[in-house]
């Protein structure tokens, strides 16, 4: 199955809350090279990456898209796999209704990413 077709909508879709970070062929470009990860599922996929800050070693999710319960589902193995990484942490950035979704599977409110542009 070629993942990235599969997913490339999801990620599309995501993509527009990412405020103009990237777009899908640097999506594409930073999976094909490593520098990120894909986790595709039957109804959802997210895209993930390693961090590394001097003294810790994180696993981010940079986005997700598709059926919830997909991409939670799929979290077991990507954090598996992260651990088996050296990464101690997982962290995502998101809209606020993440934390009430995702507070039942363990995650909490830490940080809020805020942004003021400076054209």
């Amino acid at each position: 199955m070629n993942y990235w077709e599969h997913c490339k909508d999801w990620i599309a879709s995501a993509l527009e809350y990412a405020d103009g970070t990237h777009n899908l062929e640097d999506i594409r470009v930073a999976v094909e090279s490593g520098q990120m990860q894909l986790w595709p599922h039957d109804r959802g996929c997210a895209v993930t990456e390693i961090v590394i800050y001097p003294q810790k070693k994180v696993f981010h999710v940079f986005l997700a898209g598709g059926e919830l319960n997909a991409i939670i589902g799929g979290l077991s193995d990507a954090e598996k796999w992260a651990i088996s990484q050296g990464c101690t942490s997982v962290t995502l950035a998101g809209r606020k209704g993440w934390g009430r979704v995702l507070a039942s599977h363990g995650f909490k409110s830490t940080l809020t990413f805020l942004e003021r542009r400076i054209e």
